[in-house]
């Protein structure tokens, strides 16, 4: 399994020399399976970096939520235009509207000059606590706690395991998790992965500000990565206003006044990783 970080910024992109290394674009990763095959997980505008054939092969995208940041590259799709491709639009399932309608009010004008109805060869999934198999892959999601409907995934493939919280507050209003992980959020889509990419938006003194806003600290992601027995912890969702140096500095800081039993992986605007 190969992971891409094609948008790692939260909430609102951000561009300048001060962004550089941990990138403007907002989420979006792709994943390859050893025979080629893609998923992408979410597609904010880092989405037009993806390296998703135009022809060919069903083109599969799985979005965590609906939130700006999380769609508003999906019109930037390029497969999404070629009435030879399939592709399978996965997303979380509603009570009061139904997922085309939900997308619907993003894909139309005046804010998109496309409407999704108007897409040539799209198939819309509504996904909740679920386990799938989208193309090799082995798909699990789950809810988690984050304003609206949010699914978290767990991702199995030749035999590697990655869990994608991108948007997660593990445990709501607390400082420190509870000891008991049956209660806390995302537990079991984390567990034993191999590759954890999580929220890592605020600094510790940032979110007394904004407990149940449905984000993390990285203090807090080193807690749950701790608590799930992941081997490796990748940072993402990066506030707007953290630079560079900042998110390095946060995490130089955790390395050196914690002995952590994973490893720490910088997410880092269009790198790659090998799972």
């Amino acid at each position: 399994m190969r992971v891409s970080l094609l948008g790692t910024r939260g909430s609102v992109g951000r561009a300048g020399p001060d962004t550089v290394r941990y990138g403007g674009d907002t989420s979006s990763v792709e994943v390859r399976a050893d025979d080629g095959s893609l998923l992408l997980l979410d597609a904010g505008s880092g989405v037009v970096h993806s390296s998703m054939p135009t022809t060919g092969e069903p083109a599969f995208v799985f979005l965590t939520h609906l939130h700006m940041d999380h769609i508003q590259g999906l019109g930037f799709l390029r497969p999404l235009f070629n009435p030879d491709v399939e592709v399978h639009l996965f997303g979380p399932v509603s009570s009061s509207r139904p997922l085309a309608a939900r997308l619907g009010r993003y894909l139309s004008p005046p804010l998109f000059p496309v409407h999704l109805r108007d897409l040539p060869n799209v198939t819309l999934h509504e996904v909740g606590a679920a386990r799938l198999s989208i193309g090799p892959f082995t798909v699990t999601s789950d809810y988690i706690i984050h304003p609206g409907r949010t699914l978290g995934v767990r991702v199995e493939v030749d035999g590697r395991t990655l869990a994608y919280l991108p948007d997660h507050e593990p445990a709501l209003g607390k400082e420190h998790l509870t000891a008991d992980p049956m209660w806390t959020s995302g537990y079991e889509l984390a567990r034993g992965a191999d590759l954890l990419i999580h929220d890592t938006q605020y600094t510790d003194e940032e979110y007394q500000q904004k407990v149940g806003w449905g984000h993390s600290t990285l203090t807090q992601a080193a807690d749950f990565a701790t608590m799930a027995g992941v081997g490796r912890l990748m940072t993402f969702h990066h506030e707007p206003d953290h630079t560079d140096a900042l998110i390095d500095e946060l995490m130089g800081d955790l390395m050196r006044n914690r002995d952590l039993p994973f490893e720490l992986v910088p997410g880092i605007a269009r790198s790659t990783i090998d799972v």
